[in-house]
């Protein structure tokens, strides 16, 4: 069983408790990691703000020289990182392999995004010369959950560090491992010591020693809406901005002119990817009345020829990350039970080839209340939930009627109807005649309403991980 350290100082930290990482596919524990508390944080910080110290000096060409680096690396290592990942997540390994892909992205991308950042002048009078520069917050703290344990680290600690910051990272507690691997390909590449540590652990105790701890200068969660509220109160009372990207209910808003064979595989794609366990998951499909059950009927087709299985098997549907997970999926099936049609699926798949996997079927519970906690909530797992409109009107009507505003599908050939959609559905990304961006590493991405709030990705991700100095000198 494989029992790696938390990662401090460039050195691996063991604690007498330590977390079981199980192994969604299985069910079964195949690693441990240390169940760090505030002394572990404190120690964290400290090395991150030492290192910062520095850090925050080193010419923007030799930061971007080592965030390439690290790239170098994960491409190198990009087979373990997958292989970990999926392991450790459930998801397909060619799913994992592609996170690993863009985790490699991303760190060029922000060593790139780095170099053409630049302050600006301001023209205020003849006498006057004006500019702005960017500061780096000192130690950014992030909390990252386990759905894409890479990608996340990836968006969030790379701008940080090209910015100038150092940064310690808490990852969920059930995907923990690839984070670790992360930390020590950093230093490989030439990131000094201390500046990238992560502590692993539950979030009662090490996250919650590291969102509150008054050295952390700006905080970053990606999460659930309650978790997000209670990491919201720590930063309000040390006074430091914080980045929340919450999760989100969203719509594929298919319209009777749309081209169905272009659309079904990636409305399939949009909620099977990750077992539906992604925060932009195509969740709700809304779909004009008149291609209803054309479209219902595809969908049912495509579902009941899912390959489902074990993670390193690399099939298209992998289980969910937990025995809670699966329950929380089966108390909604249940729901539906009650309130809606079960189209397709609604089963746990167990034994045989699944063991004490924690398998779901891919379901489709149609003709779903809009107002009920089916279409209202998020499930977080391989369940579509439909409902029809009429109109384009209705359409916009039921798209944004959750508390949710994270990402839109818009399927039509009308090219009217599409930029109204565009304008009038609340959501922070909308997609039109495709959905997702495959990583989307250069597109800002964030939510409206409690999907959150601040901007990852792009270079919206980059300037969040800074502040502006404005200096003014007279002539």
């Amino acid at each position: 069983m494989q029992q790696p350290g938390a990662f401090i100082n460039g050195e691996r930290v063991h604690t007498e408790a330590n977390v079981e990482v199980i192994d969604p596919s299985t069910g079964q524990p195949f690693a441990t990691t240390p169940d760090c508390g505030p002394a572990e944080v404190e120690q964290a910080v400290e090395a991150a703000t030492i290192a910062a110290r520095s850090w925050r000096s080193v010419a923007v060409p030799e930061r971007a020289r080592l965030l390439r680096n690290i790239a170098a690396l994960v491409e190198r290592d990009r087979e373990s990182l997958a292989q970990i990942e999926a392991r450790q997540t459930g998801k397909p390994l060619k799913q994992a392999r592609r996170d690993a892909e863009i985790t490699a992205r991303y760190f060029d991308f922000y060593a790139s995004g780095v170099e053409m950042l630049y302050g600006s002048t301001i023209p205020l009078n003849n006498d006057t010369l004006v500019y702005t520069s960017w500061e780096p917050h000192g130690v950014t703290g992030h909390i990252t959950p386990w759905n894409y344990p890479l990608q996340i680290l990836a968006r969030s600690i790379a701008p940080s560090l090209a910015m100038g910051n150092g940064c310690v990272l808490k990852p969920a507690e059930e995907a923990p491992l690839t984070a670790l691997m992360m930390a020590e390909l950093a230093v490989e590449a030439g990131i000094p010591a201390g500046l990238f540590n992560v502590v692993t652990g539950y979030g009662e105790t090490a996250g919650a020693a590291l969102t509150q701890h008054r050295g952390i200068g700006h905080l970053s969660f990606t999460g659930s809406v309650e978790v997000g509220k209670v990491i919201s109160h720590a930063a309000a009372e040390n006074v430091i901005p914080v980045t929340m990207e919450l999760g989100g209910k969203s719509p594929n808003i298919v319209f009777a002119d749309a081209d169905l064979d272009r659309a079904v595989p990636v409305l399939v794609n949009a909620i099977l990817q990750n077992a539906g366990q992604t925060c932009s998951a195509g969740a709700r499909l809304l779909v004009e009345e008149s291609i209803h059950d054309e479209l219902v009927a595809r969908l049912r087709e495509v579902f009941a020829g899912v390959d489902i299985g074990p993670a390193l098997t690399d099939p298209t549907l992998g289980p969910v990350i937990s025995q809670q997970q699966l329950d929380r999926v089966m108390g909604y099936v249940e729901i539906a039970k009650d309130e809606a049609s079960i189209s397709y699926g609604g089963e746990r798949l167990s034994g045989g080839s699944y063991g004490s996997g924690y398998f779901v079927q891919p379901t489709l519970i149609d003709q779903v209340d809009p107002a009920s906690r089916l279409a209202q909530e998020e499930i977080f797992g391989p369940v579509l939930v439909t409902s029809t409109f009429k109109d384009a009107d209705d359409a916009v009507r039921l798209a944004n009627g959750t508390d949710y505003g994270l990402v839109a599908g818009v399927w039509t050939t009308n090219v009217s109807t599409a930029h109204r959609m565009i304008r009038d559905v609340v959501a922070g990304q909308v997609f039109v005649n495709t959905y997702g961006a495959s990583g989307g590493v250069e597109l800002p991405f964030g939510g409206f309403k409690r999907s959150g709030h601040g901007r990852e990705k792009g270079f919206e991700g980059l300037r969040g991980f800074a502040q502006v100095k404005t200096a003014v000198v007279a002539l």
